[in-house]
């Protein structure tokens, strides 16, 4: 079995305790517009320019002009000789490349004397459980090896418990409280997300529940409070809560893919907005986590 991977680095306590080696996994089932790897929604990859190295001669069909991509030329054509070896470049790629679970198993027990202060590996996306099967086998093998485990996930996949065991730290997306507008803003029902997140509680233990805090989408005085109700069912001595600030760092990636990004300035939010929510979890005795 095979993983479409789209992006994959070290990194230090970002993605899971200690040093990790992190891989992005192609694929997501949701939509939120402020994606800050939207190169790793579509299951297929997308088409992915850079303006600096996207010049005429790289497309032999012509859909290259004056440094734009004229992507309906991409979607009729079959060859795709731009995304060969012969014709490989900077400016323009697939997002994606596959390597099998044996590769993937190797490069990571490579990698192991690098996962110092607790590290390991982590997997995120996209959506990593896009891809279950051969990551379930992934995970199976590094648990064997003995190799510290994450994922960073948004808790939408129906089969998520089957991998608890694998996992040594769970990393959950809890996008919004409200069912409609969750379905509104990520296109996909909240019912699974909030089963899975108490199956972890009582199943898995160790759990840290992340909140991407959006100006207009979830960050009003209610919406915290809702939050915060929620949490309170969530309770558990090794349940962290942790806020994530709303950012910019993908909006120059969905012009690369071709699309446009969906947010403006009102998707901003404040320290104190953060602060303020962290207080308000604080204040129910609940552990918050921050980064």
């Amino acid at each position: 079995m095979n993983l479409k991977i789209f992006q994959k680095g070290f990194h230090y306590a970002q993605d899971g305790q200690g040093n990790r080696l992190v891989y992005h996994l192609q694929g997501c089932n949701m939509n939120c517009k402020w994606c800050a790897n939207p190169e790793g929604m579509k299951m297929e990859g997308v088409i992915c320019t850079d303006k600096e190295w996207l010049t005429d001669g790289l497309c032999p069909e012509g859909a290259v002009k004056d440094g734009t991509l004229d992507r309906k030329v991409c979607d009729g054509c079959t060859s795709r000789e731009c995304l060969s070896a012969k014709h490989r470049s900077k400016g323009i790629r697939l997002s994606c490349e596959e390597m099998s679970v044996e590769e993937v198993y190797e490069e990571i027990v490579r990698s192991s004397p690098m996962f110092y202060d607790g590290g390991g590996v982590t997997f995120t996306g996209g959506e990593a459980t896009m891809q279950f099967e051969p990551l379930r086998e992934l995970f199976i093998r590094l648990k064997g090896a003995g190799l510290h485990t994450a994922i960073e996930t948004n808790g939408s996949h129906p089969r998520l418990p089957e991998l608890f065991p694998y996992i040594d730290q769970l990393i959950m997306d809890c996008k919004h409280w409200d069912r409609e507008k969750h379905k509104e803003y990520t296109g996909v029902s909240i019912e699974t997300v909030l089963k899975n997140l108490k199956a972890a509680v009582k199943e898995h233990g160790q759990l840290d529940v992340r909140v991407p805090l959006v100006g207009g989408v979830n960050d009003s005085e209610e919406d915290m409070e809702r939050f915060v109700g929620l949490f309170e069912t969530l309770r558990g001595d090794k349940v962290t809560f942790e806020i994530l600030k709303y950012h910019e760092f993908g909006k120059n990636k969905w012009e690369q893919c071709g699309w446009v990004y969906g947010m403006d300035e009102r998707a901003h939010v404040t320290a104190e907005q953060v602060r303020h929510f962290r207080e308000l979890i604080k204040s129910r005795g609940l552990n918050v986590k921050i980064s």
